[in-house]
């Protein structure tokens, strides 16, 4: 297995929308795999193709480490609570910097797996979000731009300053 990058904002591939997956096989399976152990050499518990430069639809999600990834393949949101939750978010792309963002509490997304099968799924609570926010990525929607303008810039400043730090 290729080891992965991640790439890192403002890189302009993170605000560009991805391209369906059309081909189902091997080697889909194994970027997966790739991109699982970016994430959580990262760490994260979500992580796009696009968040390597990857420009596909393909999402990684696990939220316990012990527990089992979940793959997404082409995802897309069909329906969205009207009642919302509150929770802190980030990115692998924009470590060391998190804000609480407002997002449906539920949400049922149509996705593939690896293997192509169509599947439907709900989800509710802490799922619901990462689902959210990984898809947003998909389409090229980074998570900052889900904040107030107030919000958003004190987010990239104090972003800029963590760089500097370890430049």
């Amino acid at each position: 297995m290729a080891e992965q990058s991640i790439i890192f904002y403002p890189d302009p591939r993170l605000r560009q929308k991805a391209e369906a997956v059309v081909e189902f096989d091997d080697s889909l399976r194994a970027f997966a795999g790739e991109l699982r152990i970016a994430m959580a050499k990262a760490p994260g518990v979500g992580i796009t193709a696009p968040h390597v430069g990857v420009l596909k639809r393909l999402v990684v999600i696990q939220i316990e480490p012990a527990s089992e990834p979940l793959y997404y393949v082409n995802p897309k949101v069909v329906w969205a609570s009207e009642d919302t939750i509150r929770h802190t978010e980030g990115s692998v792309s924009m470590p060391g910097v998190t804000e609480e963002i407002v997002r449906p509490a539920r949400v049922r997304v149509e996705y593939q797996s690896l293997d192509g099968a169509r599947h439907v799924e709900e989800a509710d609570g802490y799922l619901a979000v990462c689902l959210q926010h990984e898809i947003d990525q998909l389409d090229g929607i980074f998570w900052i731009e889900r904040l107030s303008r107030l919000k958003r810039d004190r987010v990239l400043k104090r972003y800029e300053k963590l760089r500097r730090a370890i430049s």
